[in-house]
């Protein structure tokens, strides 16, 4: 009997088509090995069946919407893309449209400066913000088995980031749309794991290039080729 052939992995980052002539884009587009648009119809089928769900259909719907008001002029032909619209303006619009009132801001204390405009931001346009820091609740590093040299601060009693309580917290306050800024990595993946209401990034970690973790990948053939080479 003839050995089944294992389904390639989706590989969508590899796919060297050109945007609009790809198949998921353009009903007669092109396809690459193990493209999911055409081999995981069951898998699409159970994720579109999601939609029926009245929440979830609206916040979708929502989404698209804040999605092409990013753009002006979308009114004339040929159309050429002009996006209009701020990362930040763009999280208060949706937060609008969904009828949020309490909105959760859960950051790195080494972006305190940078949460306090964006609650302002916030608080002007009517919204109710509860903040928590990442290190609230001063929980030592040391319940977690980190000690001595494997600290920021060598051989002091370092508070750890706190996700957890941070998810909590928010959670406690029902808060309605939580907003992360600035996070390290895991510590985010922990605050996504337990926070109850739906999650948006305004902003991520990235010590080196001012948060602005492109930059490196940008400049991965120059500057910094090293991430490519080591």
């Amino acid at each position: 009997m003839a050995k089944k052939e294992k389904t390639p992995l989706p590989a969508c980052a590899s796919c060297g088509h050109e945007e609009m002539k790809k198949v998921c884009v353009n009903e007669d587009g092109l396809s690459s090995k193990g493209c999911p648009t055409l081999v995981y119809n069951d898998v699409l089928a159970e994720a579109d069946k999601e939609y029926d769900r009245a929440e979830i259909l609206e916040f979708a719907r929502q989404a698209s919407l804040q999605e092409a008001e990013c753009y002006a002029n979308r009114h004339q032909r040929p159309y050429v893309m002009q996006p209009t619209k701020t990362r930040i303006v763009e999280i208060y619009e949706f937060a609008k449209k969904m009828k949020y009132q309490r909105l959760g801001l859960a950051f790195c204390l080494g972006l305190a400066k940078e949460a306090g405009i964006v609650e302002d931001i916030l608080k002007d346009r009517g919204f109710e913000v509860v903040s928590v820091g990442c290190k609230a609740g001063r929980t030592s590093k040391r319940r977690i088995g980190i000690e001595g040299e494997d600290q920021i601060f060598q051989d002091t009693d370092e508070a750890m980031c706190n996700p957890l309580f941070q998810a909590k917290l928010l959670n406690h306050e029902q808060t309605e749309f939580n907003i992360l800024l600035g996070m390290c990595v895991g510590h985010d993946s922990i605050f996504f794991k337990y926070a109850e209401a739906p999650i948006t990034v305004l902003a991520v970690k990235d010590r080196v290039t001012g948060h602005n973790p492109l930059a490196a990948i940008y400049l991965s053939d120059s500057y910094y080729q090293k991430i490519k080479r080591t």
